[in-house]
């Protein structure tokens, strides 16, 4: 709340008035009478004992009154802050790999899957003036969640990809495309596109090498995020006798695929070898893909010299109707 007086040089005039009303009060304190009585006995006795608070009642309230006039006429006013915010957003496209693969316990929660959805949907959380929306591929690319800004529908969404929704395989060129025909209509400044997977492209109709290229004619960047420690990493197996154990398997990403995406597409290659460092990628996109922000400030002012005129004038009425009767002095 910001308060202000629109005339604030009417309040310069408060000094000047409270003197011309002291020197009056001395002047008529100090005026000798016009008329001499042998005794004021008589007058004493036709009324009442003056109380001395009741003297000075009627100046305290004609000088209320035109200190309320006096910051009426100087125009008090309160005003609110606001702010007008234009974005120019970012669409940004998950395309994450829900293979068989993305099961290996090499990052926490629990498996690489996991990990991905807690770190993406912390990314999702801190971009809330973007578009985003949701790929999912293994043999084949489903969109989970068109573009939206919608963020707890997306957010559900994210949640509910799983290992086997789609049959088993890594389809790296289907992804990129399914990402290109959801960004290719966007009027966006910026059009992105995160694929985050562990494996080797092994089918799909569209190598990725030539999805890459159609991504880079129609203007989308691709950020390539390689998940999965080096070396081996545990993986779950369901043994028909055993049951389900864990066994140590090599871990496969074609490194070279995903970096010749991002640099065809103008993006960037990332390696994540544990939860945190995938964080740190995430944040690092963040921070290139900043959106463009601006705002004007600005504050809305009312008038409030209402409240102060009208109880103003009503104490000058009342000062006027208690010296006409309760306060009335004699000559």
């Amino acid at each position: 709340m910001i308060l202000r007086f629109a005339h604030p040089w009417v309040l310069a005039a408060a000094p000047l008035l409270l003197g011309l009303l002291a020197a009056a009060y001395v002047r008529r304190r100090g005026r000798r009478p016009r008329l001499l009585f042998s005794s004021a006995q008589l007058l004493r006795e036709a009324r009442p004992p003056e109380n001395p608070a009741r003297r000075h009642l009627a100046a305290l309230l004609r000088m209320l009154a035109l200190a309320l006039l006096l910051a009426a006429l100087a125009r008090p006013q309160s005003g609110a802050r606001a702010m007008r915010v234009s974005t120019e957003g970012v669409d940004i496209l998950l395309a994450i790999d829900v293979s068989t693969s993305m099961l290996a316990i090499d990052f926490e929660p629990n498996n690489r899957l996991d990990a991905a959805k807690t770190v993406a949907a912390e990314f999702i959380r801190g971009r809330e003036h973007d578009r985003m929306g949701l790929v999912a591929f293994a043999a084949i690319s489903f969109v989970q969640c068109p573009l939206t800004l919608d963020r707890e529908v997306l957010l559900g969404l994210l949640d509910e990809i799983r290992i086997g929704m789609v049959e088993d395989g890594t389809a790296i060129g289907m992804a990129i495309v399914n990402c290109v025909n959801r960004l290719k209509e966007s009027e966006a400044e910026s059009k992105v596109a995160i694929l985050l997977t562990d494996g080797v492209n092994n089918t799909g109709k569209i190598d990725p090498a030539t999805a890459a290229e159609i991504a880079r004619t129609i203007g989308i960047r691709f950020y390539t995020i390689g998940v999965g420690k080096e070396g081996e990493a545990l993986f779950p197996i369901d043994d028909p006798i055993f049951g389900r154990r864990l066994v140590r398997q090599k871990t496969e990403i074609d490194e070279e695929v995903l970096r010749r995406i991002a640099a065809s597409t103008g993006g960037r290659y990332f390696r994540a070898t544990d939860t945190e460092a995938l964080r740190r990628i995430f944040a690092e996109i963040g921070e290139m893909e900043k959106t463009v922000i601006t705002s004007d400030t600005y504050v809305d002012y009312t008038d409030l010299f209402g409240w102060f005129l009208l109880p103003g004038a009503a104490l000058l009425l009342a000062e006027g109707i208690l010296a006409a009767t309760l306060l009335r002095r004699f000559p």
